[in-house]
């Protein structure tokens, strides 16, 4: 019972800790939107499509009200956005994007993992050519809407003629040129839709293929570069494992 008790802590610890991470992110999130156009998200689309993917994650209504607050005060960090790009171990692509407001320091904490599990850090867009860049709008299905018609009302701002649909939740998600991620967003917006996610991705076009050690290794790099708070993402062209 003893050791029952201690897994159940420190499984609840290990997801305090991970939703601590995530909210510190989108908190950085928030600052650059709140920056760029204001503290309104009713006049502010990008901090809008924040304010949807902080819900998704559960973060507390008044975690993201001082956010916001915060991120209008006088002495807010300057937080620009910077990508890391290299090999990890067994020839994987990875590529890191973060949000820092000291360079030095983010890319030491980058370097120190790259070189713990063997890789190579590259120049800053070295690999980016191995990554489609797309925008993702998850929203929910409309009764009755045909998704063909939809699709092609917004095939003029990049939008994919394929989407993903989740029958269990009613979830429509599409992608699109990030260049349009406002224009699809106010699309969407003005026909009526509940817009529960938007966001950008980095999609790999060619997926390699690794054993299940080699992933484990992978993965654990991977975990690490995610617990620094300067990291927002993480990608690599490792082929997801077979459910």
């Amino acid at each position: 019972m003893g050791r029952a008790f201690e897994y159940r802590k420190a499984a609840k610890l290990k997801r305090w800790g991970h939703m601590a991470r995530t909210f510190t992110k989108i908190g950085k999130q928030i600052a650059i939107a709140v920056k760029a156009g204001g503290p309104e998200p009713e006049n502010n689309p990008t901090l809008r499509a924040i304010i949807a993917n902080a819900k998704r994650e559960n973060m507390p209504k008044d975690n993201i009200e001082r956010a916001i607050k915060n991120a209008m005060g006088k002495d807010q960090s300057e937080y620009k956005e910077v990508t890391y790009e290299g090999y990890g171990p067994h020839g994987i692509a990875v590529f890191v994007e973060t949000l820092t407001d000291n360079t030095t320091r983010t890319v030491g904490d980058v370097r120190s993992v790259f070189n713990k599990f063997n890789g190579n850090l590259g120049t800053q867009g070295s690999l980016s050519f191995l990554f489609d860049h797309k925008s993702v709008f998850t929203f929910k299905k409309k009764d009755g809407i045909d998704m063909d018609e939809m699709i092609l009302d917004l095939i003029d701002y990049g939008v994919e003629d394929e989407y993903d649909e989740d029958e269990e939740s009613g979830e429509i998600t599409i992608y699109g040129d990030p260049k349009s991620f406002g224009e699809i967003q106010k699309h969407l917006e003005t026909e009526g839709f509940d817009v529960t996610g938007a966001e950008f991705t980095r999609i790999p076009n060619d997926q390699k293929e690794v054993t299940a050690e080699e992933r484990e290794t992978i993965d654990k790099m991977v975990e690490r570069l995610e617990e620094f708070d300067d990291v927002q993402t993480v990608y690599t062209n490792m082929k997801p494992a077979e459910e």
